[in-house]
């Protein structure tokens, strides 16, 4: 026999079946679910029009496919060192490291004052919302277009990639630590102020050493995205390091098997970063 069912209806217009004390909620038929049921089918639509429409060039798809498969075994089952050595690799990813430990620091440092003035329990809402906004239309901007316009002063190279990167990551920053320093109840500070503190006394003694472990957490995971920039950014901007030198094998000397062997490379720092963040993390006790 099958359990006997109650419906009802919430406030909200939700459905509830309950079977056996277990209530499932549903949401019944509207307008939204319809749009959004017509969005995703015209999505797809387009996306099977839009396969069926490419101009293939008379390329065979099975020869395509067998090509690929042997270009990505060559890559990765027989890498070497062709043009540079290990010792020089190495000193390729220690730039690229630097250029992602530089970016960060100098954006931990400058999101730090402006989440304060963001978080809208320190600050009035309208900076907090000044703020917000502007951040928002910079991390809507990818790092890459960030670098390019910095280039056309500073010219491609390092200077432009360090400084488009640390514009991306104070926005990235600023929005985390933001959000960790409104997380503090009002009450605290509230009777912060009533006891004499000012502005700066409830920043550095109350709010920042209750979300440090957050900001760190943060920090860190910015640090391991700006790591993966900094190899896009050596190819695209010239900024050197490991990406540059992966530029060099694949677009010039078309050197498959040196590109799987800095593929390698870069994957093994990016887990031993990934690692060292977790070990961190659990050090530290961090819940993000």
């Amino acid at each position: 026999m099958r359990p006997e069912e109650s419906v009802s209806y919430d406030k909200s217009g939700y459905k509830e079946a309950s079977a056996d004390n277990i209530t499932v909620k549903t949401k019944p038929f509207n307008k939204a679910s319809f749009v959004i049921q017509m969005t995703l089918i015209a999505l797809a639509a387009l996306t099977l029009y839009g396969f069926s429409s490419f101009d293939y060039k008379d390329i065979n798809i099975f020869e395509a496919i067998s090509s690929s498969f042997s270009t990505v075994k060559t890559m990765f089952l027989e890498p070497h060192f062709n043009h540079f050595t290990f010792g020089e690799a190495l000193m390729q990813v220690s730039i690229t490291l630097g250029l992602a430990f530089l970016t960060t620091l100098f954006g931990a440092v400058i999101a730090l004052f402006l989440g304060l003035l963001a978080a809208r329990n320190l600050s009035s809402n309208t900076v907090s919302y000044i703020i917000k906004g502007l951040v928002a239309f910079i991390r809507a901007v990818p790092t890459v277009l960030w670098v390019l316009i910095f280039a056309v002063a500073a010219g491609l190279g390092s200077v432009a990639a360090v400084i488009g990167m640390t514009f991306h990551s104070v926005s990235y920053l600023v929005k985390a630590y933001s959000e960790s320093f409104e997380e503090l109840d009002k009450g605290v500070i509230e009777a912060l102020r009533a006891s004499g503190a000012n502005w700066w006394q409830i920043a550095f003694q109350a709010v920042i050493p209750t979300s440090i472990t957050y900001m760190i957490s943060w920090t860190f995971m910015r640090f391991e995205i700006n790591f993966a920039v900094s190899v896009a950014m050596g190819a695209a901007a010239g900024a050197g390091g490991i990406g540059y030198d992966m530029f060099m094998a694949s677009a010039f000397y078309y050197d498959l098997r040196e590109v799987g062997v800095i593929t390698y490379l870069i994957l093994a720092f990016a887990v031993a970063l990934e690692i060292f963040a977790g070990r961190l993390k659990r050090k530290l006790k961090v819940t993000v």
